[in-house]
């Protein structure tokens, strides 16, 4: 199955060089191209890419506005990927927030760009998890919108918990499931049961909703 990619950001070079790197592997193709968040909604809806990979900072329409309008679209919404020059930049946990699946440096090397969008198309796990932690804790509950609801709230079980902690650290459904010693079905329908007692669509937007709470804290989610 070949992913479809739709490109948008207001510099042409770096339109370019997404589009060869992405267009020279056999399973990924570039459907489109935009040089503004303005014109995403309508490319979404004509063209039905898997994988939109956003520029933050545009000049009519910035890539936390372009998200949040791409998911209000009716039928199942496109995975985000946002792409952005400055990886602590406060825009980029913003996409997050938004419901932004995952972020990629411009700078990224051609096999990190391929890498980054297999694994926001595939959504089984979180792209680079310890980026997204150094984000929560400089930008996690910073922002001018209601304060998040306290994961006490969601009513998630012992083992919902253990999930999400492990999903913070970045640990696929396959490496949840070795760590807890359980099957691999049993860890999705836990995941999908997280989700559902968030009211996140996927597990980026649950693992950013476990930050700004502070049922996981940004420094505590080590990786290993």
């Amino acid at each position: 199955m070949t992913l479809r990619v739709l490109l948008v950001d207001d510099e042409p070079l770096v339109r370019a060089g997404l589009r060869a790197v992405i267009g020279a592997q056999p399973d990924l193709e570039v459907c489109g191209e935009a040089a503004d968040g303005a014109a995403v909604v309508p490319l979404v809806r004509a063209l039905r890419p898997d994988v939109v990979a956003m520029d933050v900072r545009m000049p009519l329409m910035d890539g936390i506005e372009a998200t949040r309008a791409v998911l209000a679209m009716a039928g199942p919404p496109p995975k985000i990927l946002v792409v952005t020059t400055f990886e602590n930049d406060a825009y980029v946990y913003e996409a997050l927030r938004a419901g932004a699946d995952g972020f990629l440096l411009k700078r990224a090397r051609p096999e990190e760009i391929v890498h980054a969008v297999r694994v926001v198309a595939a959504g089984d796990s979180l792209l680079f998890p310890a980026a997204v932690r150094r984000l929560a804790g400089q930008h996690g509950g910073r922002h001018g919108g209601p304060a998040p609801v306290p994961l006490a709230g969601a009513s998630l079980t012992g083992r919902e918990g253990e999930v999400l902690r492990l999903m913070a650290r970045g640990l696929s459904n396959a490496e949840i499931a070795a760590r807890l010693v359980v099957g691999t079905e049993t860890v999705k329908t836990h995941v999908s049961a997280v989700l559902a007692k968030l009211g996140a669509r996927d597990r980026t937007q649950a693992v950013v909703l476990a930050y700004d709470s502070g049922f996981v804290a940004p420094g505590s989610a080590e990786e290993g």
